[in-house]
């Protein structure tokens, strides 16, 4: 496989779709949003979107799975299976805040092989191969080199349906905010991701996430130099639900403080 050639074929498909995205942001009517679940929002433009994706990149590798937001198909028995994202940060898409993304992980026998994230907004395209490094409009990214967690800056999420450890979690954003140089919802974590992979932050965390979430960013970070953890610092980020990303240097530091109080009794 050329891998120069899978990275441009599946650029362009993110492209294509973040085209429609903001095509579709011009005239977007919030009264057709549909409700999944409690605070759980999809629009035609998710859907539309999705089939977009899936056209364009069951033609890249024929017989490929896919793992898909909106058609919930979960083909991972295939060698190849991409993990995809429409839209990711669809609320902030049908409130018209322009802040959203295209997300492409792509699974050989189960591992990260390759991730595009298409910010169409500001027309800012990430990508990473394994092996091969992690880029922003084709140049070289890296992870931050910040070594002290009172100096570095951070994203999250919060969760719109499970808020078990709710509490716990809120603690932690109260011990960031005041030990760290702050800390940002931006929407998106597939976007959280690829900002953590370039240095702009110098880390996200967040939980109750999906596979289409972080499977491309989670691969563009560790291409970055970064590091990719679940919340036990295990590697179950992209089915477990929960993800730290960061530069090394940071993240034992980090982790401490997080277990300490997410995990407290």
């Amino acid at each position: 496989m050329n891998k120069s050639s899978l990275i441009s074929d599946i650029s362009n498909a993110a492209i294509d779709a973040g085209k429609f995205l903001i095509e579709s942001a011009k005239s977007f009517d919030i009264e057709k949003v549909e409700t999944k679940g409690e605070n759980n929002f999809v629009s035609y433009v998710d859907k539309e979107s999705e089939k977009i994706l899936i056209d364009k990149l069951s033609k890249i590798i024929p017989k490929s799975g896919f793992i898909a937001e909106e058609s919930g198909s979960k083909e991972i028995k295939n060698e190849w299976v991409w993990v995809i994202d429409p839209l990711d940060g669809t609320t902030n898409f049908i409130h018209g805040i322009p802040l959203y993304s295209v997300s492409i992980g792509l699974l050989k026998d189960g591992e990260l092989f390759a991730g595009v994230i298409y910010e169409p907004n500001i027309n800012e395209l990430f990508h990473a191969i394994k092996g091969e490094g992690a880029f922003l409009n084709g140049k070289r990214i890296f992870v931050t080199k910040t070594s002290e967690l009172k100096d570095s800056f951070w994203a999250t999420g919060f969760p719109y349906s499970d808020f078990d450890m709710m509490d716990k979690y809120i603690n932690f954003i109260k011990f960031s905010i005041e030990n760290t140089h702050g800390i940002r919802r931006l929407g998106s974590a597939a976007v959280d991701l690829a900002y953590t992979a370039c240095g702009r932050l110098d880390g996200f965390f967040e939980f109750g996430l999906s596979p289409w979430d972080v499977a491309a960013g989670a691969l563009i970070v560790k291409e970055a130099n970064g590091k990719v953890a679940d919340f036990k610092k295990g590697n179950d980020y992209i089915y477990g639900k929960e993800i730290i990303a960061c530069n090394h240097a940071l993240f034992e530091s980090f982790y401490a403080e997080f277990n300490r109080i997410y995990f407290s009794k």
